[in-house]
């Protein structure tokens, strides 16, 4: 009973008074404590960059597989939205006019000049650039009038079933005409597009990987004149 009474009357904030032999004990058995939570705690810190990997894929994967989902509940709504474009693009595509029906096209551009009471001063149709499945052709414009008459103008191009774009406008008084103040020149450029047919896209495409392929080698060829 003094042993426990003892260990009752022990005063935790003066442990300096403590005897020796409880003192001993007491830092025996801390140090069993700490080695206890030490052997614990060091396979656990060992393995936290490892959950936390996990953790960061288990995230990403998460992700993955909310989009994944939206749009597997959202099929339908896509095979339907690209129905939908097929049919707008092919709808385009068929207002754009074949080799042969350019040159009907360029006369129609001009009537349409005429018909808004233009006078045509320039209709200079340039040079022809292929893109991937058609081509575009740019004509340079110059006519004189008044603003209702370019008006006129500009409708009617937008009412041709072919597509036709304007670019580069500007507008000036005509220079030349000192008698009619409100004569004005209007300096455009029109651009009509048409389709290529399969062998000139056949070749556009053979272009193109030409082109790549010779990027290619010297690209390759780079780092070896660079080691010489």
């Amino acid at each position: 009973m003094n042993i426990l009474q003892q260990i009752k009357d022990l005063d935790p904030k003066d442990v300096g008074r403590w005897p020796a032999a409880v003192r001993a004990a007491a830092i025996g058995l801390l140090f069993i404590v700490l080695t206890g939570v030490f052997i614990y705690l060091f396979p656990i810190s060992n393995q936290l960059p490892a959950l936390r990997e996990a953790e960061k894929t288990e995230q990403t994967l998460m992700r993955s597989f909310d989009d994944k989902q939206r749009k597997a509940a959202n099929l339908d709504a896509y095979r339907a939205q690209l129905k939908d474009m097929e049919r707008s693009f092919g709808a385009m595509l068929r207002q754009l006019p074949g080799r042969t029906e350019v040159p009907n096209l360029l006369v129609d551009i001009s009537q349409v000049g005429l018909a808004a009471g233009l006078q045509e001063k320039l209709f200079q149709p340039g040079t022809e650039v292929r893109r991937d499945f058609y081509a575009e052709l740019p004509i340079s414009i110059r006519l004189t009038g008044s603003y209702h008459q370019f008006g006129t103008f500009v409708s009617g191009i937008a009412a041709l079933p072919r597509i036709v774009t304007l670019h580069d406008i500007t507008i000036q008084p005509d220079s030349k005409d000192t008698q009619s103040p409100d004569q004005l020149t209007l300096q455009v450029t029109a651009k009509t597009y048409r389709y290529l047919d399969e062998a000139e896209e056949a070749a556009v495409a053979a272009k193109a990987k030409a082109a790549q392929a010779k990027a290619g080698a010297a690209a390759a060829a780079a780092p070896a004149a660079e080691a010489k």
